[in-house]
């Protein structure tokens, strides 16, 4: 039976246990999922009601069908005009874009600024003074005593004995 082999397993692989254990990386991989529920809710927004209230505004068009055709036929649609080969500049797409932009912006904006606004109260409150150590409590009695009026002289400490030294 021939003897087992031991795999040595590289430097790195503890480096990276270690930072996938971190919770900033957790946390990150929270907010990814997250984000891209957010992204949902809002391209729902802009399609489903942004869009319908942009077309109203601007004479029923539909706005997420705005394109102009570079080379090739039109179609009714944006769709069936790229189906049939067609170069389009997808001029309603991209605006789709931007404002699905400035709407996640705005929320992480306001979301930004609750979270420092709620740092700056928590930083605002005083912190309680922290309790003095043994030290500190022995200096403020000897303060104290020397600060007391004493009827008696104070004997000078004794010096040391030469097997101190």
């Amino acid at each position: 039976m021939p003897p087992y082999l031991r795999i040595r397993e590289p430097g790195w692989i503890e480096e990276f246990k270690a930072f996938i254990m971190r919770g900033s990386v957790v946390d990150l991989a929270v907010g990814i999922v997250v984000g891209a529920a957010f992204t949902g809710i809002v391209n729902s927004l802009v399609q489903d009601l942004i869009n319908p209230l942009i077309g109203l505004l601007i004479g029923g068009v539909d706005f997420s069908n705005v394109f102009i055709v570079l080379s090739g036929e039109r179609g009714p649609s944006l769709e069936a005009t790229r189906q049939s080969g067609a170069a389009v500049l997808a001029i309603g797409l991209f605006i789709n874009a931007i404002i699905r932009f400035l709407i996640v912006a705005m929320a992480i904006f306001w979301l930004l600024r609750m979270l420092s606004r709620l740092r700056l109260h928590q930083a605002a409150k005083p912190a309680a003074p922290p309790a003095p150590t043994t030290q500190e409590k022995l200096l403020m009695e000897i303060r104290d005593a020397l600060a007391r009026p004493s009827s008696a002289p104070v004997a000078p400490p004794p010096s040391p004995s030469p097997q101190a030294r």
